[in-house]
């Protein structure tokens, strides 16, 4: 983890916790290290900022890595309809290869 890059995202979610591009930012560091506190983040930007929809993709692919399957499966579904409800049709189309994907992988 390049630790100049992690302190500065520490410093700004510290300075603006509310700010959900911070959590998102703060979790995707954590993934490379620490999946458990990167879990902790994409919970609470899953709760606290339910329409932030980069964090689907990501959250998804982690707990799926974590292998919690039905936790994974909820958010890439729940990610597949919000960006059909927000009109995004690239990340519903990165969200759905990426459910496809987790699926095919838990049939193999």
């Amino acid at each position: 983890m390049n630790s100049t890059l992690f302190e500065n995202l520490l410093g700004f979610y510290e300075d603006d916790p509310a700010d959900p591009f911070n959590v998102y930012a703060l979790a995707l560091e954590y993934t490379k290290s620490e999946p458990a506190k990167a879990a902790h983040f994409f919970n609470k930007l899953l709760t606290e900022h339910p329409t932030y929809l980069p964090a689907y993709y990501h959250a998804g692919a982690l707990f799926a890595e974590m292998e919690q399957i039905e936790k994974a499966e909820n958010i890439y579904q729940k990610g597949i309809e919000l960006a059909i409800t927000q009109q995004n049709t690239k990340a519903h189309q990165e969200l759905l290869r990426a459910y496809r994907n987790f699926l095919d992988e838990l049939d193999d």
